[in-house]
């Protein structure tokens, strides 16, 4: 693992930055095929820099220098008040991505670290995540473990 590296909360001011990142994420879930985009990347960064100016949405980020290399997306789902159980939201983990030359160097756990550690500290004791199968073994040297209380419909 190397610590040439700084991992933060990511701002509003780096939705452009997280945008061009999404979108070499998902063309890299497309393995390269070109097609034509149904909407640009000034729309993802419009809706990247609205939903972290929510807070509803955080992110982290990791800088390598001066340059943002990898990120993980959290979104805060609320719960319908209980009166006998707690009411912390639901955390769903999205948008994980560390760029290909920055891979297996420990960033993504540490992005991972910092989130859990954000989590923590807002009491909230469930987080979820869809991973992809090449994510499954970081997700869970984290502590992500399948669940059986999960149910979902397509």
């Amino acid at each position: 693992m190397t610590t040439d590296f700084h991992v933060r909360q990511a701002c509003a001011a780096d939705a452009p930055v997280l945008a061009r990142l999404r979108w070499a994420f998902k063309q890299e879930d497309h393995e390269g095929e070109v097609s034509t985009p149904v909407r640009s990347v000034q729309q993802a960064e419009q809706w990247i820099r609205e939903r972290l100016d929510s807070g509803r949405w955080l992110a982290w980020v990791m800088e390598k220098g001066e340059e943002i290399c990898g990120h993980v997306f959290l979104h805060l789902v609320e719960r319908v008040p209980d009166p006998y159980e707690d009411n912390t939201p639901v955390g769903y983990v999205t948008n994980f991505y560390v760029v290909p030359p920055q891979r297996n160097r420990g960033f993504g756990s540490q992005l991972l670290e910092a989130l859990r550690l954000h989590a923590r500290s807002r009491g909230m004791d469930v987080l979820i995540v869809w991973p992809s199968d090449r994510s499954v073994p970081l997700y869970r040297r984290a502590g992500f473990e399948p669940s059986d209380q999960l149910l979902e419909a397509r």
